[in-house]
């Protein structure tokens, strides 16, 4: 078969597997790699050199730091800092909730800022009388502007920084996004607190734990007369568990106050139905309630067995309290591995793998959390569809696709060869990943700009600014998806705010770009 026949078959069936959802991403992105292999479109070595690709390492190292901040307390602090001082109008809260995320997500992800802060703002509308339908998708969308702030914001950044540096350009320095993302980011926030009247007003599904309130109830429930300061603190805290069927603990003796045998957790109350059980010893039954209190760690490790179940998962309630055990070493590490990065003093992935080993080593995460911080998903997804952006390029599919395109297009001008790519690849991000999208719609963008004798920068940077565009649709990225439910949204709910924020990205990305990254 044709190699430029091959890679073109692949990718329309990439795609269509993509947008159907049946098959899980990671499977289609191998898919890709083994069909190029197999039809002789490249080597081995080639299909399979993704997974040892220094972008696909750089982005998996940066989970495992989104994972300190996030397991050390380091967001939620910021995010109680700031958002706990935000009063309780809606104008107010958006303001404030959109430039703390969009700042956190410049360093530690879309999908960690908003999974950090959504507890949070849920919290923070009930007590305000809001419903979170008003915040949530402002948080999600602008959590995708915040993205274009930095190098670290989103896996698209790092990729179009590489396929800019080979295709004739220079990588993108890491604090360079930000004369686009600073603008995008100002414009987000501009509509967001202007189409408030675009937003639905729903009863989500969900309520996460309220720190305050859930404290209260512990005390009041179990008759306790500790201040609240020393149930939840930055090493030790406290958990409700339910003593299971057939728990080794049926039968034991117990009383208020004691310590478990290890000596390692204390029996602060218990209950039986609605009755507190405390100044006498009871023998345990199934049903039982206790609340037990210990170092997290210990928490965490005692309550994972099958003897007892966690009203409250405590390694959950751990990431609420803020700044907790080994955030001030999260967070100066995170600082070296930014001033390395902006520096430049070595490669960046070099820097980000140096930050995930400093952090394990100095037991900031451990290295179970280290390994489940990761999105393998995103890696494979990534790994698996670098090869074929390799095969647009050396079977010269993207100089057939790009020719065909400036053909259509006449001598309309470098603005209108933009705003082509730029539109396709707008439309592409609603139905599959954005990282996907540009992995795709990259290499077409090279060979246009090397048709056309332009530089290659202006086309990188409006791939990613709308590539970030992923607005219209609840499945368009996993942020999107992340506040469905929590707010109550329905499918069609994105496009009402998300239609003008996608115009306003696609017209920065065309106009705007190339004033700074001029052709």
């Amino acid at each position: 078969m044709d190699p430029v026949a091959a890679t073109l078959v692949i990718l329309v069936l990439a795609v269509v597997a993509f947008v159907s959802n049946r098959v899980p991403i990671g499977v289609v992105a191998i898919g890709v790699a083994l069909a190029l292999f197999f039809t002789g479109v490249l080597t081995l070595p080639e299909a399979l050199a993704g997974f040892g690709d220094p972008t696909v390492l750089f982005i998996a190292a940066l989970f495992v730091v989104s994972e300190s901040l996030d397991a050390t307390g380091v967001t939620a602090w910021a995010g109680q800092l700031v958002i706990g001082r935000a009063g309780t109008r809606r104008t107010t809260l958006t303001l404030v909730i959109t430039l703390l995320v969009a700042g956190l997500t410049a360093l530690i992800s879309i999908n960690g800022a908003v999974a950090a802060l959504l507890p949070l703002v849920v919290v923070v509308a009930a007590r305000a009388g809001i419903a979170a339908s008003k915040l949530l998708m402002p948080l999600a969308f602008a959590a995708s502007a915040g993205s274009l702030l930095l190098l670290t914001g989103t896996p698209v950044n790092i990729l179009v920084s590489q396929f800019a540096a080979d295709g004739g350009g220079r990588p993108f320095g890491f604090f360079e996004f930000a004369l686009a993302g600073i603008p995008v980011v100002i414009g987000t926030v501009v509509i967001l607190l202007l189409g408030g009247r675009l937003l639905p007003d729903r009863t989500g599904a969900l309520m996460p734990v309220d720190l305050v309130r859930h404290v209260r109830l512990l005390r009041q429930q179990y008759s306790l007369t500790l201040d609240t300061g020393t149930l939840l603190g930055p090493t030790t805290g406290v958990t409700e568990v339910v003593v299971a069927p057939r728990s080794p603990l049926i039968g034991v003796h117990v009383c208020v106050g004691m310590t478990t045998s290890d000596g390692d957790l204390v029996v602060l109350g218990a209950r039986r139905g609605d009755e507190p059980l405390k100044d006498t010893e009871f023998q345990v039954q199934a049903g039982d309630a206790l609340l037990l209190q210990g170092t997290w760690d210990d928490l965490v490790r005692r309550t994972s067995g099958t003897g007892v179940l966690a009203v409250d998962d405590p390694a959950q309630l751990r990431r609420s309290v803020p700044l907790g055990r080994g955030a001030k070493r999260a967070i100066g590490i995170l600082l070296a591995m930014v001033i390395l990065l902006a520096t430049g003093l070595v490669p960046p992935a070099v820097a980000a793998l140096l930050a995930a080993c400093a952090l394990v080593v100095s037991r900031t995460v451990t290295a179970t959390q280290a390994y489940h911080a990761v999105s393998w998903t995103t890696i494979v997804l990534i790994a698996g569809m670098i090869p074929l952006s390799t095969a647009f390029i050396t079977t010269g599919t993207a100089d057939l696709v790009a020719n065909g395109m400036l053909s259509l297009l006449g001598d309309a001008g470098p603005h209108v060869a933009l705003l082509a790519l730029c539109g396709l690849t707008l439309v592409l991000g609603q139905l599959i990943s954005n990282t996907a999208t540009v992995l795709i719609v990259a290499p077409i963008a090279i060979a246009v700009a090397q048709a056309l004798d332009l530089s290659v920068q202006p086309f990188m940077m409006a791939l990613t600014v709308v590539g970030a565009a992923a607005f219209l649709t609840p499945i368009a990225t996993p942020a999107n998806l992340m506040v469905m439910e929590p707010a109550g949204y329905r499918f069609s709910d994105y496009w009402r705010l998300g239609l003008p924020l996608a115009v306003f990205f696609l017209a920065v990305a065309v106009l705007y770009v190339p004033l700074i990254w001029p052709f």
